[in-house]
């Protein structure tokens, strides 16, 4: 393939991230070009990988991230692009927070044997909110007198939080509590900044002490990284 094609095609796939306001796969990124022109996959992986060097010492980089590839402001001037918006924070509990983290780190999970972890009962609110963000799911009932649901995070969960997997959060050994898994998260998830208003987000009621404040947020179409923000 000669220069100017490929120059084509990078140019095409840099306007779809752009675009998209979504992750993108190869495959997605294949599926723009008509039979006759679609590029072999390993070009595809050449033009991403000439994109990701065409973003060094600029302000946004290329992420690969659960769902595919985006866009996103660097972490190291997000404080400045941060300033452009004016949101108020969207309000998230403690117990939330601890909840997210147990069922990341030992899903599948039901909610009885969460509340034996933590001690309290989950509040449905909790589970409500988990569930309408699409950070977790349910992806079968435990076989048991009743049945219950057994909860696992998602993909727009790994999107967010800047995973391309789960085998990315950090080791439980290198964490000494639930509390402390907690913090983890909010840290994270505090460290996020966006470009657009919050569409349907859900207002958690008040279902437990220790109330955090955390950035507003988009639909999963839409998210976010906790360091940086994809461009729309």
């Amino acid at each position: 393939m000669n220069e100017e094609n490929l120059k084509r095609i990078q140019n095409i796939v840099e306007a779809a991230l752009l675009a998209a306001g979504r992750p993108l796969t190869v495959d997605q990124l294949r599926d723009l070009f008509e039979d006759h022109e679609r590029p072999p996959r390993q070009v595809l992986e050449h033009v991403l990988m000439l994109l990701d060097e065409s973003c060094m010492g600029r302000g946004f980089e290329l992420k690969k991230v659960a769902s595919g590839y985006r866009f996103q402001i660097r972490q190291d001037v997000a404080p400045w692009v941060r300033r452009l918006f004016e949101e108020k924070p969207q309000r998230y509990s403690r117990a939330t927070l601890e909840t997210l983290a147990l069922i990341a780190y030992r899903q599948p999970i039901t909610r009885g044997e969460i509340e034996d972890i933590r001690g309290v009962t989950v509040s449905s609110n909790i589970i409500r909110t988990l569930l309408e963000r699409e950070w977790v799911r349910i992806v079968g009932h435990k076989d048991v007198p009743g049945r219950p649901a057994m909860y696992a995070t998602t993909r727009q969960f790994l999107d967010y939080f800047n995973l391309s997997s789960l085998d990315e959060l950090p080791p439980l050994a290198e964490i000494r509590d639930l509390e402390e898994i907690g913090r983890e998260i909010e840290q994270e998830i505090q460290a996020e900044i966006q470009f657009d208003t919050p569409d349907g987000a859900v207002q958690e009621a008040a279902d437990a002490e220790g109330v955090s404040e955390l950035s507003p947020d988009t639909s999963p179409d839409a998210n976010l990284s906790p360091e940086t923000t994809t461009f729309h």
